[in-house]
């Protein structure tokens, strides 16, 4: 049998949940950290273009990645909902499924990532004084994709098992591998924007493998098993059915976020550096939403599994309470503490300038995203992906991009790219508390059979 603390369907809803989302949250932390890591070894050691040239990355790598990781969702969500039900057999077909989808897709991002690097960098815009650089990074960084894919399945299992203690103890070791590499291969040896991608692979590397270890060694039905690794079909048609939709989300989403980017490479390296500065400092701001999004589609997953809707319905609850709130005091603090904060990059007093307007237009709003977050875990968690796809590809995509084309051509300053966030975070808010508030959403969720 599972261990017993490892489930969310018994037991006190608010530790629980807190005792659940805590070492996502301080997972979520060192991941960011050695994100932010990166750019802050880049723009001491190589300077101000090098420091664009990785900044711009986020969005390129979510496009690559987030398909993929999209599609896991799917597979997280049939694993907690198989375990809250306790049909164990499922759970592993669904968990080995998993994995030779995930060796499949990273296999497969690897070759796309490699080849196609110049071609989306062209798309985007990039300056030809970062170019160079950039297509480095983003080589070296892909070379390591069925690194990051795999541990991303491999969380994603554990999450759904209920563990979130040891993906957070390899990230933990990760990162201090990634920070010693970073000062060795960039400080020291001096090798260039491509020797942080370097960095960054080895260490994501180091955690795949060891969550791959623990889930080799795992006793009771959620061990996997090398000789059963492989695609089951009725569970992947299930995995895709509800995956699909959060792929696609998530890479139509990077896409529109790509034409952001786009617009600010128009004006400038300098506002690259700035804006992707942020960006890395956003991460931090973002932890509560993503540890508490994670933890309600793990929680709503498993507690409808077992048919404790009454218990659904508090959790959720508290988590929306929690993250807004959470989300909202970060994000005075960004605002008042932005000129310093992205000074930490690089103290250059245009990118300081860049950065720091950018930031305090879209800080304030960060409830906003909370919410949007929270109610996209709980749909997905229910096994009603579609919404939040919907949703967010209406809002994120469609009327983000729309927007920063018209409003660029009436006005052309930073600040008109930097409000679309907040302006479509408010409309797709609007749309899920209307969804939330009217749609019978606990009862009518997908039955998963395998």
């Amino acid at each position: 049998m599972m261990k017993k603390q490892s489930s969310l369907t018994e037991g006190s809803i608010w530790k629980g949940m807190l005792l659940f989302a805590l070492p996502i949250f301080l997972g979520n932390v060192f991941q960011q950290f050695y994100n932010a890591f990166d750019s802050w070894v880049v723009g001491r050691f190589l300077g101000d273009t090098a420091l664009a040239a990785v900044s711009s990355s986020g969005s390129l790598i979510f496009m690559m990645i987030g398909f993929f990781n999209g599609v896991a969702m799917g597979a997280g969500v049939v694993i907690a909902r198989c375990y809250g039900a306790r049909d164990y057999t499922s759970m592993s077909r669904a968990i080995h499924t998993d994995i030779a989808m995930g060796l499949a897709a990273g296999a497969l991002l690897t070759v796309l990532g490699v080849t196609f690097t110049p071609t989306i960098l062209r798309w985007m815009g990039t300056p030809e004084n970062v170019f160079p650089q950039s297509v480095s990074y983003f080589r070296y960084y892909f070379f390591g994709a069925l690194f990051s894919v795999m541990y991303n399945i491999f969380v994603g299992i554990l999450h759904a098992l209920g563990d979130s203690r040891h993906p957070l103890y390899y990230l933990m070791i990760s990162t201090v591998v990634n920070v010693v590499l970073d000062l060795l291969f960039v400080g020291v040896f001096r090798w260039g924007v491509g020797a942080a991608a370097l960095a960054t692979t080895l260490s994501q590397g180091i955690s795949a493998l060891l969550c791959c270890i623990h889930l080799l060694r795992l006793d009771g039905p959620g061990k996997v098993r090398v000789r059963e690794i492989r695609f089951h079909g009725q569970t992947l048609h299930t995995i895709l059915r509800l995956g699909l939709p959060s792929g696609v989300q998530n890479s139509v989403i990077a896409l529109a976020n790509l034409v952001v980017q786009s617009s600010i490479n128009s004006f400038g390296s300098a506002a690259m550096a700035g804006c992707g500065s942020y960006s890395k400092l956003e991460g931090f701001a973002f932890l509560p939403v993503t540890c508490f999004a994670m933890a309600l589609s793990t929680f709503v997953g498993q507690n409808l599994g077992a048919g404790n809707y009454s218990r659904v319905k508090k959790g959720v609850a508290f988590g929306i309470a929690c993250s807004t709130i959470a989300a909202e005091c970060i994000g005075i603090a960004a605002y008042i503490f932005a000129p310093q904060l992205i000074g930490i990059f690089n103290n250059s007093p245009q990118v300081v300038d860049y950065g720091t307007r950018h930031m305090r237009i879209i800080c304030l709003f960060y409830c906003l995203l909370a919410f949007s977050h929270c109610i996209a875990g709980i749909m997905r968690g229910a096994g009603r992906a579609s919404v939040p796809m919907y949703t967010m590809l209406c809002c994120w995509c469609i009327i983000r991009v729309s927007y920063i084309t018209l409003a660029l051509r009436a006005v052309n300053r930073l600040e008109v790219v930097s409000f679309a966030y907040p302006l479509t975070w408010t409309l797709s808010s609007i749309v899920f508390l209307i969804y939330f508030l009217k749609a019978d959403w606990i009862h009518t969720s997908l039955e998963m059979k395998q």
